[in-house]
C-alpha cells in the first residue's frame, strides 16, 4: 500500500506540472484541460496523501518521498486559483482604461466561485440562417433591446458544431445578453472564405429579426473560440460593420502565415494539414487566403474593440498568436485587452467556475457591456 500511495503522488505531481508546462505533443493535450479546469478539485486526493503519509507511524524515507510528492502536487495543482486571485484583483482596472466601465455584478474571481452550480439551461429556438446552416437563438432573459453577442464555434475548422460549452450561452443570457451559436460550413467540403460569409450571413439575419427577438441590431459582437477565434476575428475585421461594436477572441490563431510557419506534421493537430484542408493549400499555392484569413493583416484604427483571451500554455495555438496581435491593435490605436493566463491552456473555459472560466467569463461580460453601451 505505501508503494501505491507513493506511485499515486508521483503520477499527480506529474499532472501538477501541466499547470506550468506545455503538454508534450506525443500525450493526450486533453489531460492538460482537466487539469487546468479541475486542478483545484483533483488536490484532494494528493491532500489526503500526503496526510496520511506524514501521520503514518514510521517516517521511514518512503513516507518522507510520498508526503514531499503529495504536497508538490497539493501546491501544483492548487496554484492556479492563486494566480487568478492576483490577476482577478487588477482586471476591472485594466478592463475600464481600454473599454470604459461596466456594471458587473460579481468579482472578477472569488475562492467561494470555485464550487459554485453552473447555471440553469436558458430557452432557445432553433433557426435556419443561410443554406442548411442554423443557429440557436437565446433571448437575453429580463432584458429587452438586448445586446447580440453571435458564437463561432471551435473544432480545428473540420469539426465542431453550435451548442459547443452551452453552459457560456446560458450565463451571457441569463445575465442579459442575447446569444446567436452559430454553425458554419466546414473544411473540407467548404474553404476558406465559406466560414467568413456564414458569419456575414448571420449578422444579417440576427438584424432581420432583432425586433421579433427583442435584440438591438446595433450592438452586436462576435465571439469565438479556437479555429471559430480565427473565424471571429478575420470575419469581424472584414466586414467593416458598424453595428459590430466589438469582437472576442479566446484562443484562436490570428496569422495563419504565421501559423503555417510553426506549423509540424508531428505537432498535436498536424497542423499543415489541417491548414491545407481549411484554406485549400499552402501560403505560397494560395496567399491570398492566407491574408483574408488573418486578422493581423487586417489591423487599421477603424478595427472594432478587441478582448484576447489566451492561456500562456496552450499546446494547440500558440499564445504568441493573441500576444501579436494585441500589440498590432495597441499600434494602430484601437481599444484592446489580452487576459493571460499562465496555468490556462485550451478550453480554457470549459469550467465556468474554475479559475479560467470566472476570469474569462467576467472578461466576456464586462467587455460586451462596455463596447455596447
Amino acid at each position: 500500500m505505501r508503494w501505491i500511495l507513493l506511485v499515486l503522488a508521483a503520477a499527480f505531481a506529474a499532472l501538477g506540472l501541466l499547470t506550468v508546462f506545455k503538454i508534450p505533443d506525443r500525450v493526450d493535450w486533453r489531460f492538460s484541460v482537466l487539469v487546468g479546469q479541475f486542478g483545484y478539485l483533483m488536490a484532494v486526493v494528493p491532500l489526503a496523501i500526503g496526510i496520511h503519509a506524514w501521520l503514518a507511524s514510521s517516517r521511514g524515507p518512503l513516507a518522507i518521498a510520498t508526503g514531499s510528492l503529495s504536497t508538490l502536487a497539493f501546491i501544483l495543482l492548487v496554484q492556479p486559483c492563486f494566480q487568478a486571485w492576483a490577476i482577478g484583483r487588477d482586471l476591472p482596472a485594466r478592463l475600464e482604461r481600454q473599454f470604459g466601465r461596466a456594471a458587473v455584478q460579481r468579482p472578477a474571481f472569488s475562492f467561494l466561485g470555485l464550487f459554485r452550480m453552473w447555471p440553469d439551461a436558458a430557452p432557445k429556438t432553433t433557426w435556419t440562417y443561410s443554406g442548411a446552416e442554423q443557429l440557436d437563438f437565446y433571448p437575453a432573459i429580463g432584458r429587452v433591446l438586448a445586446p447580440c453577442v453571435i458564437v463561432i464555434h471551435g473544432g480545428g475548422w473540420d469539426d465542431g458544431d453550435r451548442g459547443q460549452l452551452a453552459s457560456f450561452n446560458y450565463l451571457l443570457a441569463r445575465d442579459g445578453f442575447a446569444v446567436a451559436d452559430i454553425s458554419y460550413r466546414l473544411a473540407p467540403a467548404s474553404k476558406w472564405p465559406a466560414q467568413r460569409h456564414d458569419v456575414a450571413a448571420a449578422v444579417s439575419y440576427v438584424k432581420s429579426h432583432a425586433k421579433e427577438w427583442g435584440v438591438d441590431p446595433t450592438r452586436l459582437v462576435i465571439l469565438g473560440r479556437s479555429a471559430g477565434g480565427q473565424i471571429s476575428e478575420a470575419a469581424g475585421y472584414s466586414l467593416h460593420d458598424p453595428d459590430v461594436r466589438g469582437v472576442v477572441g479566446l484562443y484562436g490563431p490570428s496569422d495563419m502565415n504565421f501559423a503555417w510557419k510553426f506549423s509540424s506534421p508531428d505537432d498535436a493537430l498536424n497542423s499543415p494539414e489541417l491548414m491545407r484542408r481549411f484554406l485549400g493549400g499552402s501560403p505560397e499555392q494560395l496567399p491570398e487566403a492566407y491574408a483574408s484569413a488573418s486578422a493581423l493583416l487586417m489591423v487599421n484604427p477603424k478595427t472594432p474593440p478587441t478582448l484576447l483571451v489566451h492561456g500562456v500554455i496552450d499546446t494547440l495555438v500558440w499564445y504568441r498568436h493573441s500576444e501579436r496581435l494585441s500589440a498590432k491593435l495597441t499600434e494602430a490605436g484601437v481599444p484592446n485587452l489580452l487576459v493571460s493566463m499562465p496555468w490556462g491552456t485550451h478550453a480554457l473555459e470549459l469550467n465556468l467556475s474554475g479559475p479560467s472560466g470566472q476570469l474569462t467569463a467576467y472578461s466576456v461580460e464586462w467587455f460586451v457591456s462596455a463596447v455596447c453601451r
